[in-house]
């Protein structure tokens, strides 16, 4: 496995670096960030993001996620679907 890095979370981070913490593509980090779900900075003409906002991000998805599982097991639960 990979090793362990620590990073001050207001640690500016490239978008390479953001999509691999996500573990997302870099054109889908850059779609999120021109959607405004992750903020970022211009420095020059790259974009720099927040690993704060990144971690954000990837807890509110991970809730949208439980949310969704709940649902679906409740769905499947009703309709006797064994589960």
């Amino acid at each position: 496995g990979k090793g362990l890095e620590m990073i001050p979370l207001e640690e500016n981070l490239s978008t390479q670096e953001a999509a691999d913490l996500l573990n997302v593509s870099r054109p889908f980090l850059i779609k999120l960030l021109e959607e405004g779900k992750i903020p970022f900075q211009k420095v020059g003409t790259h974009r720099r993001v927040k690993l704060s906002d990144v971690q954000e991000y990837d807890r509110k998805q991970q809730i949208i996620r439980e949310q969704q599982l709940e649902f679906l097991t409740n769905q499947a639960q009703d309709l006797n679907l064994g589960y």
